[in-house]
């Protein structure tokens, strides 16, 4: 009688294991040289990357395919987030979140920081964390 009420839960608490959706943790991959301009920041999609401007915030979705039909280039964020006087190589860095599509954007000399979400256009945006 005993193996009878055991194996049942047993059997449960394997499949409740299984079953548990945890969340990975985001993996950085990211130049340490301060001193370039552009850095290309790699997204959990094979073909997709960020084209970030270290000095002054602009981003560009890039997207690349196995067989060549979907190459494309599209903006995230056209406008400077510094005046010129203020831009300065290594200033602004991406950090990648749980969710697949969105990075935080940080302003490492004055700690602003801005969402960002990459995907389908209407999808696209960067909005600023006050």
């Amino acid at each position: 009688m005993k193996s009878k009420l055991i194996i049942p839960f047993f059997l449960m608490f394997v499949a409740k294991s299984f079953a548990q959706n945890t969340p990975v943790a985001p993996i950085q991959i990211n130049s340490t040289d301060s001193t370039v301009v552009y850095k290309l920041i790699p997204t959990r999609n094979l073909f997709t990357f960020i084209k970030l401007n270290t000095r002054n915030g602009q981003m560009w979705q890039v997207e690349t395919d196995k067989i060549n039909k979907n190459k494309a280039v599209t903006t995230l964020s056209a406008r400077s987030l510094v005046s010129a006087e203020e831009e300065r190589n290594g200033r602004f860095t991406l950090y990648p979140t749980i969710n697949l599509s969105d990075f935080i954007l940080f302003d490492q000399i004055d700690g602003r920081m801005g969402q960002v979400t990459w995907g389908r256009e209407k999808d696209r945006k960067v909005l600023l964390i006050e």
